[in-house]
């Protein structure tokens, strides 16, 4: 065959978020097939950050590489995990290069070589450098026109504006964060398959992510409250993108919502 599949699952949020990956990943890669799997574990963690054994287990249901976001950081017991050479990135537009971890990792298999990249947007976003000039460079040094670029960010227009700036120059650009999944899925004019939101591995109902009446407390009262991840089953909410072998261009991307 001349393409070949990524499956890509949104943020996996707190428990109700993996044991929803846990039970329906393996079937899904049964389904779909896919060459790579690749997986948003940020919030992963009762629901900001990501765990040494947690990011195992995401290995272990079938993720070939883990992107985070800005909770990355999160839970300090990651720091050596990020500096292994473990297939999991942090946001490479950090401002400083004194951080655990890297931004960039690859994935080979099948003859293929595949770049996973994860940014972070700087709109609502503080701390952050200049994705546009950051993935630049990042470009210019890749030996790979196969490219998977995890952008999270809270802006619909900020990752809107990044898939249109990289067009032609990634396989695809899935947009993470806000945990709602979006429906403009599609390919671009120069092969760059885009999404603005590939929304979250969480439970439902919630408000994206947390229990909803904590939130409904926290609108009404405007008094301060912990959030806590909601106890009801998990949603799967994921892409699958197919892309053409000798271009690193995609040829199609679908999106998948599972109620489970």
């Amino acid at each position: 065959m001349n393409e070949y599949k990524i499956l890509f699952l949104g943020d996996v949020v707190g428990r109700p978020g993996r044991q929803a990956v846990a039970k329906h990943l393996p079937d899904m890669i049964r389904q779909h097939k896919p060459l790579f799997t690749i997986v948003n574990g940020e919030n992963a963690a009762s629901g900001v950050g990501i765990t040494p054994e947690i990011a195992d287990d995401l290995f272990k249901w079938g993720a070939d590489a883990i992107t985070l976001g800005n909770h990355a950081f999160r839970k300090k017991d990651i720091y050596p995990y990020l500096d292994s050479k473990r297939p999991i990135v942090r946001p490479a537009n950090l401002p400083s290069s004194g951080v655990p971890g890297r931004g960039l990792c690859r994935v080979s298999k099948g003859g293929i070589d595949l770049a996973v990249i994860n940014l972070c947007g700087r709109v609502y976003m503080d701390g952050y450098d200049d994705p546009f000039r950051c993935i630049d460079g990042m470009l210019d040094e890749l030996q790979t026109e196969h490219v998977f670029i995890d952008f999270h960010g809270e802006a619909t227009s900020e990752k809107a504006a990044f898939g249109f700036y990289v067009d032609g120059r990634a396989t695809c650009v899935v947009g993470t964060h806000t945990h709602v999944p979006t429906a403009d899925e599609h390919v671009m004019a120069g092969g760059t398959a885009y999404i603005t939101d590939v929304g979250m591995c969480g439970p439902s109902p919630s408000v994206i992510g947390m229990d909803k009446d904590i939130i409904l407390g926290r609108f009404l009262t405007s008094m301060p409250a912990k959030f806590e991840v909601a106890a009801e089953p998990g949603v799967i909410s994921a892409v699958v993108v197919s892309v053409q072998k000798e271009t690193g261009r995609a040829a199609s991307i679908q999106r998948i919502r599972l109620n489970v």
